[in-house]
């Protein structure tokens, strides 16, 4: 057995001088105990990870928890707040330490919770993103106990086989074994551009890194061929780590979102602090501040103003509403690989996507047979071996198929062609799937709807090939019938390169002369097949002797007797018409670049409503003629292209992008991986797509589908219309705490409030724990809660937004504002109808008075949820969907009547029981704050009937 034959290294030791690239690649398996025909066996392989550890570069060591902790005591607010506690507890002190220093201990747990909330938000962001990393990870094929397994390229140990082919990331240092035509892009880790053409050879002597033509390395890719290779060092023992050993870290790019994000915080956090000064001097000159405790209360009232206004939260809720998100999209098959991108998906004006895969099946389907006596049509879409062949009949419509001859000439089509072929076509569980090539796949289930097509190749042995190439466009297969019939070699290809190569053409059982009148008309069917969109694909054959041998063989690829021609289309995705449908509703336009025939592709994307019947192609021969300018300009009119080459696509993203659009573009070749990154949004596809481009794209397709990447675009917008939300609500609700104490300190005597000073030197509208207890309640929870929202707006019904438009606009902060003052008033209110004097006269004390007016801030904030769920739409509409929101309005709700109500509470945040009648007053005052911005939005809907 393998095992037994492996001779193990010891663990964590280097290869053993000379290097592996001058050593010949057998002692080189040998010395690493592997047999390059199995490969190491699965036990083996795990018992070297544990020893030798991942296949990873050292990454930054994780944060400690107290590390973790002490971050959320690091923003400047929350330091001024512990200073202040600080000096409360130096007067406490001072004053005789009588009782419980009550200020002090309240804000010092306020603070204590806020990091605890903070330390949450903070590792579900994480682990998220851990969640990501994990579904975006990098594979490698290796041979394991004698087969090929695909593993994580983290699981790769010394003495694994590499089996390489084109798009294949490698995942570790290793040395070839084999190699045919393999080139490597080795450019991330020489500079070189260009891919490196590989040898198994071993060198003569040591060489540089770029020219060890012998080895592979690790984050390099195969940008063509396939090869083998034994794999000598992983993780920080390879070439890409010894790099990462010189790099101390990189700084992650900042996206346009977070800037903004931090550029408000900013803004806001120096303007509060500006309005908590003149509150505290306003209130120290008022209130004829002279005592250590009066001075202290007045510090304490700016200071937790300070951070109550400041959303210092904001960044962590932002990474998790970010990352609530970006699970929902995996949970539709897009996984967006960084956070911050999914936000960006919902702003992309342009969607460029391959046909081939994503906006077709990707089942190449026969749906005609041409042959000298006819056309035969066959129904059924995709793998699936069902469907039935008939006759058109001129008008549309279909006839059964009972010409002998033409129904023989078409069993010889489809039998040569599925002859002529290395694909497999298997059944599992119900489900038809394809091993090879789409196209010769198409053979294979095409011969299963046309009767006697696969009883007549059954028993047929193939003893050797001419393998197909780009440049010879056919593929031939020698074929040994069963009995004692002649052999045969059967050819398929293009019909421009086969027919040439033909000199006679079957015609039922005979084979007659492929004269001038028919070779031209086996030309016209293969014009009139191609000006349908259909691919097409030639099938000949002609007699050879039994002794022939599978050397020389193209040279008898003349002679040849042709079948006939198939009509192939790769059918488009049912639910994507729908979905190109929806994505111009939202003001997005969608390209389809494809390297196929610009007739086909013209023909699929007027099929899928891209384009208008008829419209124009592009094809990249015509974009290399054009300048800058003109390509500007034909991209702006022009959504097909055909026949394009990988630079063809970078070519139009930097169009588009030159003209301000937010490109979001599809790919699954190595060679996409530059226009990939290049484009605001790289799409690769998840299960045709390369490893190479996987890496270069921001967002991979689980199911390579168009209308998943239409899916992440609504959610991409719902995400943004989210964060607009929670922003709306804690800037609006700030600034309501805002103008409540700085209106009450100026318009103290207005409200009742100086004539009501009682034992307190100083009198303020709210006290700097209720204040806190406030910032506490109402901040985190609701805010969260918004982050989950659905859809309130039909995301889907505006056009994209613009790539320099502001998250909070002037309309937004026109709303903060003017929100905020409703709150102010309606607490201020509050107090004065409860107070003697002022206003309106009542008849409580000022505690009272106090804790029916914290209670209404509190219960506005919480009605400002419901506000803030849209701009536009009545808070009323779809109300219920949010059952985590009203979770969060609940709990608040039932945590105020607790600070009321609860006598410990009382003390701790100087409040004091109040009666039916005070909470009538503060729900009906609160609610103010709905009917006013109803009215507002009524008004408003009322001028922009349209929306706009």
């Amino acid at each position: 057995m393998a095992t037994s034959q492996q001779r193990v290294p010891p663990p964590s030791v280097p290869m053993p001088a000379p290097d592996p690239s001058v050593r010949e690649a057998h002692d080189v398996a040998a010395d690493l105990g592997v047999d390059p025909a199995t490969g190491l066996t699965a036990a083996e392989a795990a018992r070297r990870l544990a020893a030798d550890g991942p296949n990873e570069l050292r990454s930054r060591p994780p944060v400690p928890l107290w590390r973790k902790v002490l971050d959320q005591f690091q923003d400047p607010l929350v330091a001024l707040l512990l200073v202040a506690v600080a000096i409360s507890l130096a007067v406490w002190w001072v004053e005789d330490a009588h009782g419980v220093p009550v200020d002090a201990v309240v804000i010092a747990a306020i603070v204590v919770l806020n990091a605890v909330l903070g330390l949450v938000q903070e590792s579900k962001a994480e682990n998220a993103v851990a969640a990501l990393r994990t579904m975006t990870e990098a594979m490698s094929t290796v041979l394991r106990d004698g087969r090929r397994v695909t593993v994580r390229s983290a699981e790769l140990v010394r003495g694994d086989v590499l089996v390489l082919a084109e798009g294949d990331a490698v995942g570790a240092d290793a040395r070839l074994l084999s190699a045919t035509a393999l080139r490597v892009q080795e450019s991330s880790l020489t500079g070189e551009s260009e891919a490196v053409l590989k040898d198994a050879a071993a060198l003569a002597a040591p060489a540089p890194l770029g020219d060890r033509f012998d080895m592979v390395f690790k984050g390099t890719a195969v940008a063509q061929g396939v090869g083998r290779a034994v794999v000598v060092a992983t993780g920080m023992s390879t070439q890409m780590g010894d790099i990462a050993r010189l790099l101390d870290s990189t700084e992650e790019e900042v996206t346009p979102l977070q800037r903004e994000i931090a550029h408000v915080s900013r803004v806001l956090g120096l303007t509060v602090i500006g309005i908590a000064v003149v509150v505290m001097v306003l209130a120290a000159v008022v209130n004829d501040v002279s005592t250590p405790a009066d001075l202290v209360t007045v510090l304490l009232l700016g200071v937790s103003l300070a951070v109550a206004a400041v959303p210092e939260g904001l960044p962590a809720i932002l990474s998790v509403v970010l990352a609530v998100g970006v699970q929902a999209m995996a949970r539709r098959n897009a996984v967006v690989k960084k956070l911050h991108s999914a936000e960006t998906l919902g702003s992309a004006s342009v969607i460029a996507s391959d046909k081939t895969g994503t906006l077709t099946k990707n089942e190449m389907t026969i749906q005609r047979v041409v042959t000298a006596s006819g056309e035969v049509t066959l129904t059924g879409v995709g793998y699936r071996p069902e469907g039935e062949a008939s006759v058109p009949d001129g008008d549309g419509g279909a006839l059964p198929l009972t010409d002998e001859r033409l129904t023989r000439e078409a069993v010889m089509v489809l039998g040569g062609g599925s002859l002529a072929n290395d694909a497999q076509l298997l059944e599992s569980d119900g489900e038809w799937t394809v091993q090879g090539d789409p196209t010769e796949a198409a053979f294979l289930v095409a011969a299963h709807k046309l009767a006697g097509t696969v009883d007549r190749v059954a028993g047929f042995e193939r003893r050797g090939e001419v393998p197909f190439t780009s440049e010879r466009k056919l593929m031939s297969a020698l074929v040994d019938p069963p009995g004692d019939g002649a052999w045969a070699l059967v050819t398929k290809g293009a019909p421009d390169v086969l027919l040439p190569r033909c000199t006679d053409i079957q015609v039922g059982d005979e084979t007659v002369l492929l004269d001038d009148d028919r070779r031209a008309q086996a030309l016209a069917d293969v014009e009139r097949l191609s000006r349908q969109a259909y691919r097409t694909l030639g099938v000949a054959y002609r007699r050879v002797p039994e002794d022939t041998g599978p050397e020389g063989l193209e040279e008898h690829e003349s002679d040849l007797v042709y079948l006939g021609v198939v009509g192939i289309i790769d059918p488009p995705r049912p639910e994507v018409a729908a979905a190109v449908a929806e994505a111009r509703r939202a003001g997005v336009r969608v390209m389809m670049i494809t390297g196929d025939h610009p007739v086909t592709a013209t023909r699929i994307a007027s099929d899928l409503g891209i384009v208008e019947p008829g419209a124009r192609a592009v094809t990249g021969t015509e974009l290399d003629a054009l300048d800058a300018a003109g390509l500007r300009e034909t991209t702006r009119g022009v959504s097909v292209y055909a026949r394009v080459a990988p630079q063809n696509k970078l070519q139009i993203v930097d169009a588009l992008q030159a003209d301000g659009h937010v490109v979001a573009m599809t790919g699954d070749g190595v060679n996409d991986a530059p226009a990939l990154k290049t484009a605001d949004i790289g799409v690769a596809m998840g299960i045709t797509g390369t490893e190479v481009t996987k890496e270069s794209a921001k967002m991979i397709l689980g199911d390579d589908n168009f209308a998943t990447i239409v899916a992440a675009v609504r959610q991409g917008r719902i995400i943004f219309d989210n964060i607009k939300k929670f922003l709306r609500y804690l800037l609006s609700s700030n600034m309501g705490e805002v103008c409540t104490v700085l209106l009450g300190v100026v318009l103290a005597g207005v409200v009742g409030l100086e004539g009501a000073a009682g034992g307190e030197a100083v009198v303020v509208p709210l006290l700097a724990t209720q204040i806190l207890w406030i910032n506490l309640v109402t901040d985190s929870g609701p805010a969260l809660a918004m982050g989950v929202d659905p859809e309130t707006d039909d995301v889907m019904t505006r056009p994209p937004r613009g790539p320099n438009e502001r998250i909070i606009d002037g309309r937004m902060w026109t709303g903060v504002l003017s929100i905020g003052l409703v709150m102010g008033v309606a607490t201020l209110l509050t107090i004065d109808i409860f107070l003697p004097g002022g206003l309106v006269e009542g008849s409580d004390d000022l505690t009272v008075a106090r804790t029916a007016g914290f209670t209404t801030l509190v219960l506005t904030q919480l009605v400002n949820v419901l506000n803030s769920r849209s701009e536009t739409t009545s808070a009323f509409h779809r109300m219920f969907v949010n059952r985590w929101l009203w979770g969060a309005i609940v709990l608040g709700a039932l945590l105020q009547v607790a600070v009321v109500e609860v006598p410990f509470l009382q003390v701790a945040f100087g409040t004091a029981g109040l009666d039916l009648a005070h909470w009538a007053v503060a729900v009906g005052m609160a609610s103010s704050v709905l009917w006013f911005d109803e009215l507002r939005k009524l008004v408003w809907r009322w001028r922009h009937p349209a929306g706009g």
